[in-house]
């Protein structure tokens, strides 16, 4: 495990973790130039058990014992895989805020497969529209991973699975549950999506507080044998287009007057619901 000291803190192998902004990392003009970190040796092993190409290593020395055997099945498929080591105090000013167990990994962001390829053999899916916060990006995903769901689809204006705090809040279940993006940048993504999600055979459900939301029970949607649930943004809810698009409209029997529950929770809700038995 040959270790890089770093001390030059303009050190270009330093960019991805403290001076690239997300858009700069994502690099949609440039995919194979595209990034994501990962942040403690948990999150890092399922990045890595994903298949993601790691690129690098940014770590305190402390912790080096602990990740050393992670570090070595990284650098079996890596060989020359960078390990920077930095001091606690240039850390934590470099990345802005107390690392987790101090350790940082950057990789190069997978290829996201067709929606089509995606579903095949799927039978119950989540879509996230236009979820514009990235704790509940995150901890959508933890519960579609500990839930039993196949597949995530997120629109084209959902906030990314792969930015660092989605990562972090999911745990590392952005690696465990397939997703993919549905619909065209700039388009309204249910004019294709929903018409396709019907043609893979699936039911759709939006989620949403309307006056003719059926139960979550109601056997038409939890006993479908493919469902796709589709959840929107707090507050604005899902689009009225999508809402309309979708076989039925959804909500969750709610007791002492409250109404509605924060998105992520509610989608844990919906998941166990309408699990496969």
């Amino acid at each position: 495990m040959p270790l890089i000291y770093v001390s030059d803190w303009e050190d270009e192998r330093l960019d991805a973790y403290a001076r690239l902004t997300e858009v700069q990392l994502r690099s949609r003009l440039e995919p194979e130039r595209a990034l994501f970190v990962a942040e403690s040796p948990k999150v890092i092993e399922r990045a890595f058990a994903s298949g993601a190409e790691p690129l690098s290593v940014l770590t305190e020395e402390k912790w080096l014992e602990g990740l050393a055997p992670l570090v070595r099945a990284m650098e079996q498929r890596v060989p020359d895989l960078p390990v920077l080591v930095a001091p606690h105090e240039a850390l934590q000013s470099l990345t802005g805020y107390e690392l987790t167990r101090g350790a940082l990994a950057a990789f190069r962001r997978p290829s996201l497969p067709a929606p089509e390829a995606l579903l095949a053999g799927a039978r119950r899916v989540a879509v996230l529209e236009a979820i514009t916060n990235h704790t509940n990006v995150g901890a959508i995903f933890r519960s579609a991973a500990a839930l039993g769901v196949d597949a995530v689809l997120v629109t084209p204006d959902c906030y990314d699975p792969l930015y660092r705090r989605a990562v972090r809040v999911s745990m590392g279940c952005v690696f465990q549950v397939p997703w993919t993006r549905i619909g065209q940048e700039g388009a309204f993504w249910a004019t294709e999506g929903l018409p396709l999600l019907k043609e893979l055979g699936f039911t759709t459900a939006a989620m949403a507080l309307e006056d003719d939301s059926m139960s979550l029970d109601d056997e038409r949607v939890s006993g479908a044998s493919k469902l796709a649930l589709v959840f929107g943004t707090e507050g604005e809810g899902l689009d009225p287009r999508t809402i309309a698009g979708c076989d039925f409209t959804v909500r969750i029997p709610m007791a002492h007057g409250v109404d509605s529950l924060n998105v992520a929770a509610a989608s844990a809700v919906a998941f166990w619901e309408t699990r496969l038995r």
